[in-house]
C-alpha cells in the first residue's frame, strides 16, 4: 500500500506540473478540498462530459439533457429530505485535534481484515502455483478464517448501527476494535454527532427581505422539478430519461485524496423515468449500460466492480455503486440506484401541484418510478488519471513518464514538430496545423530538441507527434510517432486525418460501446 500511495503523490504532482489540476486561490495559500483545472485538466475533463453525454442523448432517442439553476427554492430541499437528514456521523479526536467521519473510520478497519486475508491468499497462490485452489483456501486456512470471523462480526455490527442511526454505537465500536487516530495515534475520541453538509447563504435585495437557500448537494431535484416541463414540451413518453451536467456544492468537513473527494465537484446525472413495477428490470439494464461505458475505455475490466448497497435509502429498493480501483484501494465513481416515486411524490405533497404522467397505453395516470445513473466527473478524471499514469524504463536505461489516456479523451490529439526552425520546415508545420486544427486539438511545439518534445507530449497524453524533416518539404510525407508504442513510421500528410481520426474518434468509442448494448 505504501508503494500505492507514493504513486498517488507522483500522480498529484504530475497534475500540477503539467497543466492538468491546481490548487485553487493558490496564491493566498490555497482553500482546502478546492481545485482549479488546468489548460490539460479542462479539456480531458470536457472530453469525459463529452462522452459521456453523448453516449446518453445521441445513442438513446428517449433521454434528453437539460440544465437546471444551482439555486433552488428552499422548500425543494425540504421535500428532498436534505434539511433534515443530509448529515455524515463526525468524530474528533481530542488530542489530533482533526475530525473524521466514524464509518470511514470503520470501513478502513474492514479493510484491513480484507488486506489480511488477500495477503494469505496471494503468498499460498505463489507457493501452491496452478493447483492453488484459491476457494478451498479461503474455507480452511485458520488465519484467513480467522480474519474473516472478525470481518463478519465487525461488519454486522456496523450494518446495524447505520441502519438504526445509532451515533453511541458507532463510537463503541471505534472504542471495541481500539480504531487510533492515524496522525495522533491515540484513541481519545469524542461522541459521534451529525453534521449537516449543505452550504446555506441569503437571497434578496435588503437585509430583512431575505431568504435563506442552498448551493445545490446534487444535481437530481433539478430534474426531478422539471419532470413535467420537459415531458410536456417534449412530448416524451414512458419509459424516458433526463440527464444533466452540473456543479454541485457539499461542505465536507473530512475531504481528502486529491479531488475525489471536494467541497465544489462535477456531477453527470440522468433520471430515467419508468413504469412501476418494472424499474428493478430497468435498474438491472442500467446497471449493466453503465459498466459498458466505463469498460469501453479500454482501462482494465479487471478495475471495476459492482458495490451492493447494504444500507439502502428509506426510499430505494436497490442501489450499487460502480467502484474502480484507484491507487488507495477500490472507491465509487458511480451510482446507479432505484429511487422508486419518492421524489416526485414529496415535490407533489410539498409544492401542492400534481406530478403525474397519464399513461395512453393504461389510461390512467400515475406517478413514475425512476432509476437514477449518478457519476462524478472528477472522480471519472482521477480514475482516468490514475490508470494512464506509467513511470516507463527504456533500453539503455533512460525514463520517461506517459499518460496512456484512451485517444479519444486526451487533451491533445497530436503534436506537430518541424525538426529544425529552417529550411521551410516551420512554414510546412503550419500548413500541416492549419489542416488539422479543425478536426483535431493540435500543439505547435519547435523549442528543445525533438526528443524532449517528445517527452513533453508523452507526460500529456498526447497520442501522436508529427515530425516535419526535410524529406517533408521534398515528398509531403511526414514521421507519425505513437506516444504508446513509441513505434515511427513514414505516412503522407494526405493521410493525417483519417489515420488521427480512426484512432481518436469519440464516435468510434460510442460505437464499440453501443455494438455491445
Amino acid at each position: 500500500m505504501a508503494q500505492n500511495e507514493d504513486v498517488f503523490k507522483k500522480i498529484v504532482s504530475h497534475c500540477k506540473e503539467y497543466g492538468f489540476v491546481f490548487p485553487s486561490s493558490e496564491i493566498y495559500d490555497g482553500l482546502g478540498a478546492v481545485y482549479d483545472y488546468g489548460q490539460n485538466g479542462v479539456e480531458l475533463k470536457n472530453n469525459i462530459k463529452r462522452y459521456w453525454w453523448e453516449a446518453m442523448t445521441l445513442l438513446h432517442e428517449n433521454i434528453v439533457g437539460i440544465d437546471s439553476a444551482v439555486f433552488m427554492h428552499p422548500t425543494i430541499w425540504k421535500a428532498s429530505g436534505h434539511v433534515d437528514a443530509f448529515n455524515d456521523p463526525l468524530i474528533d479526536n481530542r488530542d489530533s485535534k482533526k475530525r473524521y467521519r466514524a464509518d470511514v473510520l470503520i470501513e478502513e478497519q474492514l479493510a484491513k481484515y480484507e488486506e489480511k486475508m488477500s495477503k494469505e491468499v496471494t503468498k499460498a497462490a505463489k507457493r501452491f502455483g496452478d493447483s492453488f485452489d484459491e476457494a478451498m483456501f479461503r474455507q480452511t486456512n485458520p488465519r484467513v478464517l480467522e480474519n474473516q470471523r472478525k470481518w463478519d462480526e465487525l461488519h454486522a455490527r456496523y450494518e446495524k448501527a447505520m441502519n438504526d442511526n445509532n451515533l453511541d454505537e458507532l463510537k463503541q465500536i471505534i472504542l471495541d476494535y481500539e480504531i487510533v487516530d492515524p496522525i495522533s495515534g491515540t484513541r481519545n475520541w469524542t461522541d459521534v454527532r451529525q453534521f449537516n453538509l449543505m452550504f446555506k447563504t441569503q437571497m434578496g435585495s435588503s437585509s430583512d427581505n431575505t431568504m435563506d437557500v442552498y448551493l445545490r448537494p446534487e444535481t437530481a431535484q433539478g430534474i426531478f422539478v422539471n419532470f413535467l416541463n420537459v415531458q410536456k414540451t417534449g412530448r416524451m413518453r414512458l419509459p424516458f430519461g433526463i440527464a444533466q451536467i452540473g456543479k454541485a456544492f457539499r461542505n465536507e468537513i473530512v475531504a481528502r485524496q486529491f479531488v475525489f473527494r471536494m467541497r465544489e465537484f462535477e456531477q453527470m446525472e440522468m433520471q430515467f423515468f419508468v413504469r412501476p413495477g418494472e424499474e428493478l428490470k430497468w435498474f438491472e439494464t442500467w446497471k449493466q449500460n453503465r459498466l459498458r461505458w466505463h469498460k469501453a475505455l479500454g482501462l482494465g475490466d479487471e478495475k471495476y466492480r459492482f458495490h451492493d448497497h447494504e444500507k439502502l435509502a428509506h426510499y430505494a429498493n436497490a442501489a450499487t455503486d460502480i467502484e474502480f480501483q484507484m491507487p488507495f484501494g477500490f472507491k465509487e465513481v458511480e451510482g446507479i440506484h432505484s429511487r422508486t416515486n419518492f421524489d416526485l411524490s414529496q415535490h407533489e405533497k410539498f409544492s401542492g401541484k400534481k406530478i403525474q404522467y397519464f399513461d395512453p397505453e393504461l389510461n390512467e395516470s400515475y406517478t413514475p418510478y425512476v432509476i437514477e445513473t449518478s457519476i462524478g466527473v472528477d472522480r471519472m478524471f482521477l480514475s482516468v488519471m490514475c490508470s494512464s499514469y506509467e513511470e516507463q524504463k527504456l533500453e539503455g536505461g533512460d525514463t520517461r513518464v506517459v499518460l496512456h489516456l484512451p485517444k479519444a479523451l486526451a487533451p491533445v490529439k497530436c503534436a506537430i514538430l518541424p525538426l529544425v526552425r529552417k529550411d521551410g520546415m516551420p512554414e510546412k508545420a503550419r500548413e500541416i496545423m492549419d489542416m488539422l486544427k479543425f478536426d483535431f486539438a493540435c500543439r505547435y511545439d519547435e523549442k528543445d530538441s525533438v526528443g524532449k518534445r517528445y517527452r513533453r507530449m508523452d507526460a500529456i497524453g498526447t497520442p501522436y507527434c508529427i515530425t516535419i524533416d526535410g524529406q517533408t518539404v521534398e515528398d509531403n510525407t511526414v514521421t507519425l510517432r505513437d506516444r504508446d508504442t513509441m513505434e515511427q513510421q513514414r505516412v503522407a500528410i494526405s493521410d493525417l486525418p483519417s489515420i488521427i481520426g480512426e484512432q481518436c474518434s469519440l464516435n468510434n468509442l460510442l460505437k464499440s460501446m453501443h455494438k455491445n448494448d
